[in-house]
């Protein structure tokens, strides 16, 4: 295996050693910073290949210096560790840059998986490409720069929408139901409490449709959403 880089950003010196000993035992070299400025700084300022990163830390918390390495490293894989198991404080992290999110006590098998799935992720990305466009109606997104268009006009969509219109516009024409939107969006196993879904789709609704007298996303009750022209 290549020997990608990984920084663990993690003030339990125990956790911290047990994650660095199974990564190196999976090929990885790891290294451990114990609270957030040095941990912030060293993802900045060396080539990682991905972080994990621990919310409660001393000097500076993981939501902060996830915000701080995402500003700085827009394409550097971020997986949280916490024992915060609450959908506000995953939503939190994944809203400040975070890529996955996983919630202690953890199996490091678990924890290895999704590192793999995190740079395979970033492998993809990072490759040359052209701009993939997709379009529905005269609602234009590119998929490679981000840019979203609609009658022409230019929409400012914050990750998160970006990710949930992306989801809709690969599946137009098609239902897709909440638990699937919160699972791809968001990576969270899908919380019938929660109304993240719902929130974003007004947020969307707002954007996409306020202004236009076709309106694209639809409500399907009971079975999810649907964005296509009617």
């Amino acid at each position: 295996m290549t020997h990608r880089k990984i920084l663990i950003i993690e003030d339990d010196r125990r956790i911290a050693q047990n994650i660095s000993r199974s990564l190196q035992a999976e090929g990885y070299a790891a290294e451990v910073a114990y609270e957030g400025y040095n941990g912030r700084q060293l993802a900045i300022q060396q080539p990682f290949d991905l972080v994990i990163l621990d919310i409660n830390l001393p000097g500076l918390n993981g939501f902060e210096v996830c915000r701080n390495i995402r500003e700085a490293k827009p394409t550097l894989p971020i997986i949280m560790l916490t024992a915060l198991g609450e959908i506000e404080d995953k939503v939190e992290g994944l809203e400040r840059g975070a890529d996955d999110y996983l919630v202690k006590p953890f199996d490091l098998r678990e924890l290895n998986a999704r590192i793999a799935a995190c740079l395979r992720r970033s492998s993809l990305m990072t490759k040359p490409q052209d701009d993939e466009i997709l379009q529905t109606a005269d609602l234009i997104v590119n998929v490679t720069t981000k840019a979203v268009l609609r009658g022409g006009v230019s929409i400012e969509l914050t990750a998160k929408e970006f990710g949930l219109l992306e989801c809709l516009m690969r599946n137009r024409g098609r239902v897709v139901s909440k638990m699937d939107l919160a699972e791809q969006v968001w990576n969270l196993n899908f919380d019938p409490g929660t109304n993240v879904v719902e929130v974003y789709i007004n947020y969307l609704r707002k954007k996409i449709d306020k202004d236009f007298p076709v309106k694209l996303i639809h409500t399907r009750p009971g079975l999810g959403y649907v964005l296509k022209e009617e």
